[in-house]
């Protein structure tokens, strides 16, 4: 959360030349209610569970590059099909840095609280060994700009493409 998943991954879509696809983005549009409202109404559980279907659906593409939202690497099943059906990126961010960047955001459910420092870094100790059980690769960006941070996934993809050769 605050990384900059969708931010970094608009950008390497249009650097690759493939379509771009936030998976909440497209939660919302297909039910045609904000995140928020979702977990207002049906709990984070209702919501991980139209996360876990997109995010099935949206890993089957080919030629995308998918953002998906910060907890979708709780479900087993989001972390199978994503590491399976593609190269998976990590946006690693220091909490400090996650904090700054989502300060006056009031539209993720999870930080509405008293103390959301506090709750980012539960969320990091909690999610930091998924992703990196399932990234090909790991970017930091703490100090790093949108364009030396896609700059940096294409190098690796390029000479990741380069060792699968022919």
């Amino acid at each position: 959360m605050g990384a900059g998943k969708t931010t970094i991954g608009r950008q390497l879509a249009r650097e690759l030349g493939c379509e771009f696809i936030d998976s909440d983005h497209e939660i919302e549009h297909r039910t045609g209610a904000d995140i928020p409202w979702i977990f207002d109404i049906e709990g984070e559980q209702g919501f991980r569970e139209r996360e876990r279907a997109v995010i099935d659906d949206l890993s089957q593409r080919q030629g995308i590059v998918l953002a998906t939202g910060g907890g979708a690497v709780l479900d087993i099943s989001n972390r199978k099909h994503l590491a399976a059906r593609g190269l998976v990126v990590y946006l690693r961010a220091s909490v400090e840095r996650l904090v700054q960047r989502t300060a006056r955001d009031k539209n993720r459910p999870l930080l509405q609280t008293d103390d959301p420092a506090h709750r980012l870094q539960r969320l990091y100790d909690e999610r930091d060994p998924l992703y990196r059980e399932i990234a090909d690769f790991i970017v930091d960006t703490d100090n790093r700009n949108v364009s030396n941070s896609v700059k940096m996934i294409t190098n690796k993809f390029n000479k990741q493409a380069l060792n699968e050769g022919p």
